[in-house]
Order: structure tokens, then C-alpha cells, then sequence
């Protein structure tokens, strides 16, 4: 099998050349038909989160070890089972979770494997889709999608799909009644547009410093794209909203995206924190109580909810997300365009 991995953390991807793994067990080994390539891709090549005053999470610390080959957004051909693997055989196309938890811990036993303290994500604690192979532990962890799709749109459910799905379940039937601010409109952004259509909710009000991005929202449905840059945002975004925001999602997770969701909202309003930027704020306590407002964070999302998100979207592709596909060599020259903020969409490899 053929991967790239990360050596050492902000340096260039290395090339490695190995033999294919053999699936013992319950294991099942998969060809590689789509690994897409994810912000949170970058912060893990880059071996930290900024946490603001200078300080960082190094993820090496948090059980992060090197040679890792990246990719957690996968579709794949199954092409070997272990003795102990059921419901799956040779030749299924398959979207994997990769989000495994310990399968033993409290969390994990309610279905949150996502939460889980001494988590074995793909792509992040052991070996992704950066490659032409991938060994999945269980075949519990692989979801049919529709026919309809291809896998490079299939594959960014696993992440940008349910990341945005889970942070829209956490506002409930309110996406039906008011407008939901997205912060940001990258691959994230867009993928969550086009969900809360599937959702049926009221719409998306989008904010983003480039004008490239804000047209692609446009592009995909938005009610409206608002400069971030822009003197006068805070006075757009509640214009805009009918004179506040009750639900905002930050998909950056600065320290000014933060502020301007939390500025933005009317008494009882929620901000879903989904974005890891990195930095601090500062927040006088007494405001959360007075202003009823609800601070939450979301990461990524349950099986349970892959399961939903896919049946959500059923036969149907998302053709409002842009979505290029690339070969396997192509990895690092993305990954450098992650971090110029030049991806408009969904970059995708197709190693196979």
C-alpha cells in the first residue's frame, strides 16, 4: 500500500511504501475510493491548537504519535474481512465513521464514542485515509450511502457533514423558525447550508472575510453573505435577523468570530462553537446569566447520527458544495492551501 504520512509535524508529508495489511478478527481492510481533506487536517500536520497567551495544545502530549497517515473523511471498496467480521463482504463501497471511541467507557456505551477520553480516531490516533488502504477495527463503523452519490461526496459526511449536522441538531426546531448566522464559509459553511435545507429550516445568514467564499454561499442558498471585515457587521447581522440573532454556529473558532456571534445574540440566544482557530476571549459572567444566552461547543457527532445524516440526504448528492478531487500526491500541496485560505468547498483525494 501506498500512504503519506507525517513525520514531523509542520514538515512535509514523507511517501511510504508498505505491504498491504491482513484484517484479523472483526477487522476490515478497505481500497481507498475517497479521503477528503479537512481544516482540522491542518491544526494535526501542524501539531498544535492555539490556545491564546502564547500557549498551545500539543497534540503529541494529548497521544498523538508520528509516522500518522491523515485522513478521517473516507469511502472504500472492501477488499479483505478478518475471520470475526459480519454483515460486510468483499466488493461492499462503503463511507466510514471514523470517529472510534474505547467502546468500554461510560460515554462510549451512550454512543458518544466521539467524547471519548482514550479515543482510536482514524486519521488522528491511528492510521487514516491518506493512502490507498485503510484497516477499519469493526464493520459497525461502515455506512451504505446512496446510490446517487459518488464517494468524493460521499466521503465529507463522515466529517464536514456530520460536524455540521451535529452542531444543528444542538439548536433544535428553532432552524425552522429563525435564521441560523454561519461563521464562516468554507467547506464546513457550505456543507452546513446545504444541510439545514435538507433540515427544511427558515435559512442561513453567512459571514466571511473573503469575498470568493461569501459568493459560494450565495451560490448555495444563503439568505445573505455579510463581510466580516465590514465596520458595521454587528449592524448587518441583526438587520438582518430581524434585530437579533437567536442561533449562530462558528465554524472558525477565533477570537473575533466569538465575539461577534456572542455580540450578536438577542437574550436567550445560542452560539455552537464548532471551530478551532484558536485564541481567548474574555467574558464578564454576569452577561451569561443576564442575557439567558447559551454558549456551547460541538465536535463532530455520534454513529447514530452519521446514520441520520446519510438517511437525511438519501439519494441525493450536494452539489452546492464544491468539490474537487485530486490524486494521492497531491496531499501536502492541499494541505498548504488549507493553510493560505485559498480552498473554496471540498478538496478530495482519490488514491485508488
Amino acid at each position: 500500500m501506498r500512504s503519506f504520512q507525517v513525520c514531523r509535524c509542520g514538515e512535509p508529508m514523507q511517501f511510504a511504501e508498505t505491504a498491504n495489511p491482513k484484517p484479523t478478527g472483526s477487522e476490515v481492510l478497505l481500497k481507498v475510493l475517497a479521503a477528503g481533506v479537512c481544516h482540522s487536517d491542518l491544526h494535526i500536520w501542524e501539531g498544535y491548537y492555539e490556545l491564546g497567551g502564547g500557549k498551545r495544545l500539543q497534540l503529541q502530549e494529548r497521544g498523538v504519535k508520528l509516522p500518522l497517515t491523515m485522513g478521517h473523511e473516507n469511502v472504500g471498496e472492501v477488499v479483505a474481512v478478518g475471520p470475526r467480521a459480519r454483515g460486510i463482504k468483499v466488493g461492499d463501497k462503503r463511507l466510514v465513521y471514523p470517529w472510534i471511541g474505547c467502546g468500554i467507557c461510560a460515554v462510549c456505551k451512550r454512543g458518544e464514542d466521539q467524547l471519548c477520553q482514550s479515543p482510536r480516531f482514524l486519521g488522528v490516533y491511528r492510521d487514516g485515509g491518506y493512502a490507498t488502504h485503510l484497516m477499519v477495527p469493526h464493520a459497525k463503523y461502515l455506512l451504505p450511502y446512496g446510490k446517487a452519490m459518488k464517494p468524493e461526496q460521499a466521503a465529507p459526511l463522515a466529517c464536514s457533514g456530520l460536524t455540521a449536522y451535529g452542531a444543528l441538531k444542538k439548536l433544535g426546531d428553532l432552524i425552522k423558525r429563525e435564521p441560523v448566522v454561519i461563521i464562516g464559509a468554507g467547506g464546513l459553511g457550505l456543507m452546513c447550508i446545504a444541510i439545514l435545507k435538507l433540515m427544511r429550516g427558515k435559512g442561513a445568514i453567512v459571514v466571511d472575510i473573503d469575498p470568493v467564499k461569501r459568493a459560494a454561499a450565495m451560490k448555495a442558498g444563503a439568505l445573505a453573505a455579510i463581510d466580516g471585515k465590514a465596520p458595521d457587521v454587528l449592524a448587518q447581522l441583526k438587520q438582518m435577523a430581524g434585530g437579533g440573532v437567536w442561533q449562530a454556529i462558528d465554524f472558525v473558532g477565533a477570537e473575533v468570530t466569538a465575539r461577534l456571534g456572542i455580540d450578536s445574540l438577542v437574550k436567550g440566544g445560542t452560539l455552537i462553537m464548532v471551530g478551532l482557530f484558536g485564541g481567548e476571549i474574555t467574558l464578564p459572567l454576569p452577561y451569561i446569566p443576564m442575557r439567558a444566552m447559551r454558549l456551547q461547543g460541538s465536535y463532530t457527532g455520534s454513529l447514530k447520527e452519521l446514520s441520520e445524516l446519510v438517511k437525511l440526504v438519501g439519494n441525493r448528492s450536494l452539489p452546492l458544495v464544491p468539490t474537487q478531487t485530486q490524486p494521492l500526491e497531491d496531499a501536502q500541496a492541499i494541505i498548504d492551501e488549507l493553510k493560505a485560505g485559498k480552498v473554496v468547498g471540498r478538496r478530495v483525494l482519490t488514491p485508488a
